[in-house]
Parts: structure tokens; C-alpha cells; sequence
């Protein structure tokens, strides 16, 4: 049963009035006690001993019911001068049978007998002594509360300054990280906190460190430390205790030095509020078995799910030389570092797991589930998009590809959509250039925090939420397709315009148009007159349609990172006469305007999410559907357009992470029966139309350009033509 929260608060104020006259003798004594009840409450799921190391005691605690091979090396609190065998067994206990591992929680010496920097040394001590038994520092995390929490820190500097292998994480309750004690909270809480006061805390800083000028030490006040490089963190602390600034500040130093660290405020809570068996202390074990599974996901069970309603078609419909690949890159400032991309994609990887994942073949379905491991980086080819062998999506549906500055992510479509696939790349290369520089970079305008599990948010088939009670049609009219002469090895030329996107914005807004519209027009007229070119008779010319993929995050309220877009296919027939490009934008504007709307949209979604409840569609076995939406695919999919424009729009970037990203691109694969797509994004004032073919006439980037010199618009042209 959990305490009640008014009760123990009670209580605290009452040991901490008893506790001010205390001796320094009978402080320890008292704390002692405090340890054996916390420990009695678990002694039943915990098994302990004691081992010394030359000198060192260490109290080990076994949890009965062993459910992960990580190990805590768990440092107890008590201001540096308070804090036996008895009391750091009680804490120990509580972690070993919460979280399933050993942990061994060193005696370290006390002050004043044994003033700084005995106590680091001492830890330094028993983390030498894990390392040389065989426990990998990876299977290693800190936790301490109070005085032990700022020491955790400690620890991890001395191992930076002898350059070993740091720990996987630290787990900082109430950490005394500033010997100081400048925070404003000291005197803010001073009425607030029923267990600490400013005094106490001086006295033992005086007891510790006898220099006051060493208080700003790194390793005795490891808030005024270079934390470059410190493994990550979750810091834990009341809202009103007097000490809660160390920890806010704590936090804010590791992210602007770029360590992951994720800050937990208790409301209305005290000092150490995380070892009393109140509510908030089980919330707090959720909150440190979130951050293990993150951060030491040793034996983790891999999540699996089913396609997304959307994803479904595409196992289907891939063929032996064409995979419907997307590709996002960014391009730095300077050439990647590909060991430090490694631990980033490690990293993220783990954050993402509808992405970082491999098709599997089910009996009724395809399935994805995650990797254990991510991917190894590739070097760039000669072309962007190369088909995706089915093997491979069965070993990783993803891959992460670098030229110089240039990171490239190419998703296998299943996974997830461009706008899913924008935060997955963005929140990379920010873990990047986080570990690479050391710089703090705000989880925001899209990037993800590495240290929060997925959100169920993240992860749902949002189509399935979708009904109607009208079914639209599927039928549409087959468009008109680009032709020319395929290219034998399976290359691909990926031409890039590159404009100005205020100038391109401002001559969509002379149309009356959005840029999206403005740009599927002018890709509508350059379709024209290829046409027109090779068929001169206009009775027999076929609907010029571009397909327009729609985000519906917005318009359904949905923040699913799997699939989510819909397609609309406006357009117009060259039989019925000539289309001027104003004529061709208006129109192009209406038609969108007329489909994208939520009743419009769900009565054709609904019709396909119907189709996957039917019960004989459920039964059927794989080869029946995989044959069946096949067929589909080949009637209603891209025969029905001429080609995709997709615009994933303007892309913002954390001011840290804009300092070093001179770009960003986007590129859609060719599709499987036509030899173009188009795609386009804008960052820094650029926007990047990247026009990608797998024949050797740029048919349509001539006509293209040809229709933008009427505009008056003159694209700088990239290409890896050959």
C-alpha cells in the first residue's frame, strides 16, 4: 500500500526537527535506521553480502526474481558525512527487486574524517572494481540520491580525465551538485522543503571540502564541470525542496553541452522524495524504467505491429525492379563523422520503433518488427533510389546512406510517410551534431526526445479511426505517361532546382495560388507539351493528373509517425482545347480545394479501411491478398496520374542545428509503370525541386524549364546526369 503524501511529509518535518540536535554520531545512527526499514520491505525478493575490496566495503544486493543483466553501482546519500552499510542496503534493495538487477553500493568514506575527495575516490574504487569483474561499462548505471547523485557525476568525470569507458546512464534523485549552494531554491524553498535546509547543507560543505575555494571544484560541485561527452541521465527532484535548482541547472548544463538528459519536477514534493513509498515514488520507478529501457535495453523483447492500413499495398505491389523507396537527406557544414553517425543511429533508432524495423511474412498478412540493431551506414552511389531488394527489407526496411556532408535516410514506403520520415531524419541528425560538437539542441520543431519512449500516439494506425457513411468510388481514368529509353543498369538521374522560395512564392501568390498548386500546374503544362509534341492528333491525348499527396495529421488531429496521407489527383483533358498556366492554376487550385476537405477524404479512405475489416478479406491467406491488391494497384494506382508532386513544405530547424545545415532534399523513387516523380522541399530560404527518372531523355525537365523562363523564374540546375 503507498503512503499517503500528507502523511510522510509529516513525518519528515518531524525526524527533520528531532534530527537538528542530533550529534554527528547519532545523525548517522539515525540514518542507519531510516535504512533498515526501507530495507525490511523487501527483504523478502532481495538476497545480500558484503564484499570488501582492498578496503573498500561494498554491500551487494541480488534481487531474487533477476529480470536483466544491467548493473546498478548505486551511491548513497547523507551529505558526504552520513551513511553506512545499513542505510545504503535499504535504497539498494528497493532498486534491485524494482528493476530486476544486482546493484552493489560502495561504503564510501565519510567526512569529516575522510574529507574530498575520499568519496570520489571510493567510487572510482568500486566501478574499477565491476569493469575488472567482467561488466561491461554498457551494462553499468549510476543512481544516487542527494550527496550520492551529484557524486555519480563525479565519478564520470574522473573517468573522462583518465580517459576509461563511462557508464550507460545515471539515474540523479535530488543530486548536491553544487557545494555553493548559489541556487535561487535555497532560499526560495527555504519554508517549503520539510527535510533540508540551507545550514545543514553549509555545514556538511564545510565538513567535506575544508578549502571553500575547492567547493568549486568540478569533482566536488560537478555543476561547474565541462560535461561534454556524460553518458545520460534522468534527474529526479521536489518541487520544493531547497535544492531543486542544482538539479534544474544540472540538467540545463548537460543538454547545452550536448548530453541527453531528461529532468523530472515533482510537484509539491521534497528532498529525495523517490525512497519514500508515496505515489509519486512509483511514478518516479516508471519514469527510471522508461530511461533503462532506452538507454539499456539489454535482453528487451522486440515490438512488432501490423502494416498501417495504407503501408499494405506496397509489399504487394513491389516487383522485381521496383521498390517504392523515398529518399530525405541534410546536408552539414562540414564531412560526417561516420563512427559518431553510428552511436547517433544506435541512439535513434531505438526511439522509432515502426521505422527502425524489418518486414516479416505473416500467414494472413505482412507484419513489421523491430531490429535489434541499426543498420550499417552505406556510401553513397552514383544515383539516389536504387531498388530495394526484398531480402534486404526483410533484414531492414530502412538505410542510412553519406557523401561528404550529406546524410541521406532512404525508407522502404511501408514504414511510414515523408512527413514520419522528416522527424525520424531530423531528429538523427540532431542527435549527431549533438554528440559531434557538444552543443545542446531543444527537442522541437519536430525533433524527438531520444530519452521518452514512444508515444502510443506515435505508433497508431490513424486510418483506422476514419469512417464514412458513403464509400466513394475507385475508378479513375488512365493518364497520360511520360516515355523514353530506359536505362539498362537500373540508373537513375536526379535533377535538382534549386530556387529562391520567396521569389517562388510570391509568383505563386501572383496566380492566386498556393506553391503547390502554382508547381503542379507548371508540371501539368510541361506534360502537355510533351504530349502535344508526340501526339499530334488531340482527339486521342490522354487527362493530364498529377497525384498530390495530403497530409491528414492536421486535418484529422492525428501525431502517428507510421503512414498518414491520403492522394488527390487533379487535373485536366488536353482534348478539350489549350489551358493557359493561369487557367491551369486556378483550376489545379479549385479542384484541391473541392478534395481536400474531411468528408470528401474520409469517404474514399472509409471505403479501403472497410475492405481491410471484411471478414473474408481477414481469412483469406497472403498469396490470395498480395494477388488481389496487385491487381488494384495496377488499375487505381499510379496509371491513374502522371506522375507525384509531393511538397513537404518549409522545414525549421533549432537555431543550433540551423548553424550547421546548409540544405535539405527530398525525393520521391520513380514509379513502377512511369519513369518520373517530383518532390520538393524549402529550408534556409531555398527551395530544392528534385525531379527524378530512370530513362535518358529529360523530357521533362526541358519543357520544365522552358515554361519557367516564361515565368521569369531561373533555378540554379543540379544533376548526376551522365
Amino acid at each position: 500500500m503507498k503512503l499517503s503524501t500528507v502523511f510522510m511529509r509529516t513525518q519528515i518535518a518531524m525526524i527533520k526537527s528531532i534530527s537538528n540536535g542530533l550529534s554527528l554520531d547519532g545523525m548517522r545512527k539515525w540514518q542507519d535506521r531510516i535504512g533498515d526499514v526501507i530495507a525490511s520491505k523487501r527483504r523478502k525478493s532481495v538476497k545480500t553480502d558484503t564484499l570488501s575490496i582492498d578496503g573498500l566495503e561494498i554491500v551487494r544486493v541480488m534481487p531474487k526474481d533477476q529480470t536483466s543483466d544491467n548493473v546498478i553501482l548505486y551511491l548513497h546519500g547523507g551529505g558526504f558525512v552520513c551513511g553506512g552499510a545499513r542505510y545504503a542496503r535499504g535504497f539498494a534493495s528497493v532498486l534491485s527487486s524494482r528493476l530486476g538487477c544486482e546493484s552493489y553500493a560502495p561504503i564510501y568514506r565519510l567526512a569529516p574524517e575522510n574529507p574530498f575527495p575520499c568519496a570520489p575516490e571510493d567510487a572510482y574504487k568500486a566501478y574499477s572494481h565491476l569493469i575488472e569483474s567482467g561488466i561491461s561499462p554498457d551494462r553499468i548505471i549510476l543512481c544516487g540520491e542527494s550527496a550520492g547523485g551529484g557524486l555519480c557525476y563525479s565519478l564520470c568525470l574522473m573517468l573522462k580525465e583518465k580517459g576509461e569507458r563511462l557508464p550507460s546512464g545515471i539515474i540523479a534523485i535530488s543530486p548536491w551538485a553544487d557545494l555553493t549552494l548559489s541556487g535561487k531554491s535555497y532560499v526560495e524553498n527555504a519554508k517549503n522543503d520539510p527535510s533540508m535546509t540551507k545550514a545543514r547543507l553549509e555545514s556538511y560543505a564545510c565538513e567535506y571540502v575544508k578549502d571553500s575555494e575547492q567547493r568549486k571544484n568540478p569533482i566536488a560541485s560537478p555543476i561547474f564541470a565541462d560535461l561534454t561527452d556524460m553518458p545520460p541521465s534522468i534527474i529526479l527532484v521536489g518541487e520544493d525542496e531547497v535544492m531543486r535548482d542544482d538539479s534544474i541547472e544540472m540538467h540545463r548544463r548537460l543538454t547545452a553541452s550536448g548530453a541527453r538528459s531528461k529532468l523530472v519536477i515533482e510537484p509539491k514534493m521534497w528532498h529525495a522524495y523517490v525512497l519514500y513509498n508515496t505515489k509519486e515514488s512509483e511514478s518516479a520507478f516508471e519514469s527510471i524504467e522508461a530511461f533503462l529501457r532506452i538507454v539499456a535495453p539489454h535482453e528487451r523483447k522486440l515490438r512488432w505491429m501490423a502494416l498501417d492500413n495504407s503501408a499494405k499495398i506496397y509489399p504487394a505491389a513491389r516487383t522485381s525492379t521496383w521498390s517504392n523507396v523515398f529518399r530525405l537527406s541534410i546536408t552539414f557544414d562540414e564531412d560526417i563523422d561516420k563512427d559518431t553517425l553510428k552511436l547517433a543511429l544506435d541512439i535513434v533508432s531505438r526511439r522509432f520503433p515502426s521505422i527502425a524495423v524489418r518486414l516479416k511474412t505473416g500467414v494472413f498478412w505482412y507484419y513489421i518488427e523491430e531490429i535489434p540493431h541499426a543498420p550499417e551506414i552505406m556510401d553513397e552511389r552514383s544515383y539516389p533510389l536504387s531498388r530495394m531488394a526484398f531480402d534486404d527489407i526483410r533484414k531492414c526496411a530502412f538505410r542510412v546512406i553519406v557523401y561528404k556532408g550529406r546524410l541521406a535516410v532512404e525508407f522502404f514506403h511501408a514504414l511510414t510517410d515523408g512527413n514520419g520520415g522528416l522527424v525520424f531524419l531530423k531528429t538523427l541528425a540532431c542527435e549527431y551534431l549533438k554528440i559531434k560538437h557538444g552543443i545542446g539542441i531543444p527537442a522541437e520543431n519536430g525533433i524527438l526526445d531520444t530519452l521518452e519512449e514512444p508515444k502510443p500516439y506515435e505508433l497508431e494506425d490513424s486510418f483506422m479511426k476514419i469512417d464514412s457513411p458513403v464509400h466513394a468510388k475507385r475508378a479513375d481514368s488512365i493518364a497520360y505517361k511520360l516515355d523514353g529509353t530506359r536505362e539498362p543498369d537500373g540508373f537513375r538521374t536526379n535533377t535538382t532546382l534549386i530556387f529562391d522560395s520567396d521569389e517562388l512564392y510570391a509568383k505563386a501568390k501572383s496566380h492566386g495560388v498556393t506553391v503547390t498548386a502554382y508547381m503542379s500546374a507548371l508540371l501539368a503544362k510541361s506534360c502537355m507539351t510533351v504530349q502535344a509534341r508526340e501526339v499530334k492528333n488531340p482527339k486521342r491525348r490522354k487527362p493530364i493528373k498529377i497525384l498530390i499527396p495530403v497530409n491528414l495529421r492536421g486535418i484529422y488531429g492525428s501525431q502517428t509517425l507510421r503512414n498518414f496521407v491520403f492522394y488527390v489527383s487533379p487535373g485536366v483533358d488536353p482534348r478539350l482545347g489549350e489551358y493557359s498556366l493561369d487557367e491551369l492554376c486556378k483550376s489545379f487550385s479549385s479542384q484541391m480545394a473541392l478534395m481536400i476537405n474531411e468528408k470528401q477524404l474520409s469517404s474514399r479512405i472509409s471505403k479501403n479501411v472497410t475492405s481491410e475489416k471484411t471478414m473474408i478479406l481477414k481469412l483469406a491467406p497472403l498469396f490470395l491478398k498480395n494477388f488481389v491488391m496487385k491487381m488494384i494497384f495496377n488499375a487505381v494506382g499510379e496509371r491513374t496520374s502522371c506522375f507525384t508532386f509531393s511538397n513537404l513544405g518549409i522545414v525549421k530547424l533549432p537555431e543550433a542545428m540551423a548553424k550547421h545545415t546548409k540544405r535539405m532534399d527530398f525525393v520521391l523513387g520513380v514509379q513502377s509503370f512511369a519513369p518520373y516523380n517530383t518532390a520538393i522541399i524549402t529550408y534556409g530560404g531555398k527551395a530544392y525541386l528534385n525531379i527524378i527518372r530512370n530513362i535518358k531523355e529529360p523530357v521533362l525537365e526541358r519543357a520544365l524549364c522552358d515554361e519557367l523562363k516564361k515565368e521569369g523564374l531561373r533555378p540554379c540546375v543540379e544533376s548526376n546526369g551522365r
